[in-house]
């Protein structure tokens, strides 16, 4: 019998790994010969570095990089040996939990430590890259990650435009003499899933801006400097890639200098981080669980399994609206898989689960205890393999009163 457990984080809890693994420890007090086939899962968001990374044989990585207002701090990314594939969360460099609500500030905030870090996987050999773009705290259009892999970002003077939003005002400008010649070879699928255009009254200023500490008159401004941004770039990549030609530069060439790149859903994911992943990188931006699908060749496993196991921290009606879990059932469907979930705790609507793909679902609680004590790594293990031992038990069960 194969069963094969794909289960995200319960946050603060237990990683993807540590879910999979107090599962398979809980199905094999039942039957030790039963296969268990433990995989990654995650959305793109937070967490997606350590699943991914733990789930394929990977290293985490240590790097200092420059922090969203300019201090430097320690970011941490993955590496997938296999594939020489980097994991990157953009917010481990530029996240708004990163700053207290006083320090938030998009004029000010930087991209510059995401790129950074991208720079520092390329010098480790690394040419493909899994970026999650969520949490973040910059509205600088993704400049500060471009200047940081040597894209100039000129002023009138032909000096480097300032830190954050605010340099875009100055900004007349885009030079490409001093881009990494190894972003040739490189590839980037970007996890997005929103889907708001650059600019406009949806756009990353207007909709996501306020949270980031932007006044009224700064979503205005921040808008209409992207914008700018936008058309000038539209104008300059076009020389860029016939310069690229003439030096036979394959990432210049490939590049998409089209202004109509701002309208694209998600251009204005992470404040403008689409954008730039688009324009200047020709990257791919995708829905985060299906990155991570794909990556982890879920779909190959599941083929074969009789059972297939999912679950998250929380299951409710959010979960059944595309969330990683749900992400897991489409697969299983696909094959006639039956889907079990786990979760921490589950509320009254995550009836919606049922019809989404999960058979039944189970809470892990056991007993009367304080959310803190709950949480707490060890006794969320315990929780999680003896509940699967139980439903183990009564799957097992069903299949002898089955045969007779």
């Amino acid at each position: 019998m194969k069963v094969v457990t794909a289960i995200d984080s319960f946050k603060g809890s237990l990683t993807s790994i540590q879910a999979g693994q107090a599962t398979q420890i809980g199905i094999q007090r039942v039957d030790p010969t039963i296969q268990v086939v433990v995989r990654p899962l995650a959305d793109g968001g937070e967490g997606t570095v350590d699943a991914l990374t733990s789930g394929m044989q990977g290293q985490l990585v240590t790097v200092e990089a420059t922090g969203p207002l300019g201090d430097p701090l320690e970011c941490c990314y993955g590496i997938i040996p296999d594939s020489m594939t980097a994991v990157i969360e953009m917010s481990a460099a530029a996240g708004i939990t990163l700053l207290p609500q006083e320090k938030r500030n998009p004029l000010y905030t930087t991209t510059f430590g995401v790129g950074q870090m991208i720079r520092h996987a390329i010098g480790q050999g690394c040419r493909h890259f899994i970026i999650g773009i969520g949490g973040s705290a910059t509205n600088d259009g993704g400049v500060g990650m471009l200047q940081a892999l040597g894209f100039d970002f000129l002023d009138q003077k032909g000096d480097k435009i300032p830190n954050g939003a605010l340099g875009l005002h100055f900004l007349t400008g885009i030079g490409v003499d001093h881009v990494m010649p190894e972003l040739a070879e490189c590839t980037f699928r970007v996890a997005c899933d929103v889907t708001n255009p650059l600019c406009g009254p949806e756009g990353c200023s207007a909709i996501y801006g306020p949270q980031k500490g932007a006044t009224p008159e700064m979503v205005q401004d921040m808008d209409q400097w992207l914008r700018h941004y936008a058309d000038l770039a539209g104008e300059s990549l076009p020389q860029r890639a016939k310069s690229a030609e003439s030096r036979e530069q394959r990432p210049l060439r490939k590049c998409k200098p089209s202004p109509s790149l701002a309208d694209t859903p998600g251009a204005g994911a992470a404040g403008g981080m689409g954008f730039a992943f688009l324009a200047f990188l020709n990257a791919s931006l995708e829905s985060g669980i299906d990155i991570v699908l794909d990556e982890t060749d879920l779909e190959s496993e599941i083929k074969d399994a009789d059972l297939v196991i999912t679950g998250e921290g929380m299951l409710d009606r959010q979960t059944s609206m595309g969330k990683a879990p749900i992400g897991v059932a489409r697969i299983a469907k696909k094959y006639q898989k039956p889907v079990i979930a786990f979760a921490g705790a589950v509320t009254p609507d995550a009836r919606a689960c049922n019809a989404a793909g999960i058979d039944a679902f189970f809470p892990i609680l056991r007993g009367v205890t304080s959310l803190a004590d709950a949480m707490e790594t060890e006794t969320a293990m315990q929780n999680l393999s003896d509940t699967a031992e139980q439903v183990m038990r009564l799957w097992m069960l069903g299949h002898i009163m089955s045969v007779h």
